[in-house]
């Protein structure tokens, strides 16, 4: 029963972020005809303006929003590319944020790229791990090291986790010492409307801590698993 209890307070802790990430981007994200342009248009503009050179900007599957610092691409979901709303606004500007801090060679620019390979690698790791337990158990038959192996399998789970919250930072510099200034400064969105772009770039930034949410449900999961 104390497992069952632990798993459900982790479901309610990722679903609660997640949900709360979905409906701010869904209530903003209805279409403004007052805008100047769409998520991509502005994206592209903004790569001029700051002279980003080589950064490319591509449309790709709804919420997939990203900038790949490997080929210098910001990627925007569909909906953002094409959307002129104040979701697509401001997740525009949150990429092309994270393309000027790879550009500018900034020490924070640098999580990602050190701390995301790692987290991928742990979680690997540690899922192969688990899923190899009940041959492990069969082969060696020494519960002992069966333990350690579940043990270790959910210590790297648990690792990778961590690592997307150090990750962090840079998605709040890449949010509001970024993109806030450039559409505050830049009038590209109205005073009226900087409480909604404000709620939209808090949960840009907050997707990765999500991410690391679900990761250690992913952890209780596996313990109940390994309990029947």
């Amino acid at each position: 029963m104390p497992y069952l209890i632990l798993t459900l307070l982790l479901a309610a802790l990722v679903y609660i972020p997640s949900l709360w990430i979905s409906l701010v981007m869904r209530r903003h994200g209805r279409e403004r005809q007052d805008l100047p342009g769409t998520g991509g248009e502005l994206a592209a503009h903004l790569i001029k303006r700051f002279e980003l050179k080589d950064v490319t900007l591509e449309a790709t599957d709804d919420n997939k929003d990203h900038y790949d610092p490997a080929t210098r691409t910001v990627r925007l979901g569909e909906s953002n590319f094409h959307g002129k709303s104040l979701t697509a606004v401001a997740v525009a500007a949150h990429e092309v944020g994270h393309a000027i801090q790879f550009d500018r060679e900034e020490s924070i620019s640098k999580l990602r790229s050190k701390y995301l390979p790692t987290a991928y690698l742990l979680k690997k790791c540690g899922v192969i791990l688990l899923t190899a337990v009940p041959f492990i158990a069969v082969l060696l038959r020494v519960p002992g090291a069966v333990i350690g192996f579940v043990a270790l399998g959910l210590l790297f789970q648990l690792l990778g986790a961590l690592a997307y919250l150090v990750i962090l930072p840079e998605e709040w510099d890449a949010s509001f010492r970024k993109a806030m200034p450039i559409l505050i400064e830049g009038e590209y969105v109205s005073d009226a409307d900087i409480p909604a772009v404000q709620s939209v770039l808090k949960a840009a930034a907050f997707t990765y801590f999500a991410a690391a949410l679900a990761d250690l449900l992913n952890i209780g999961r596996w313990i109940m698993i390994l309990r029947r």
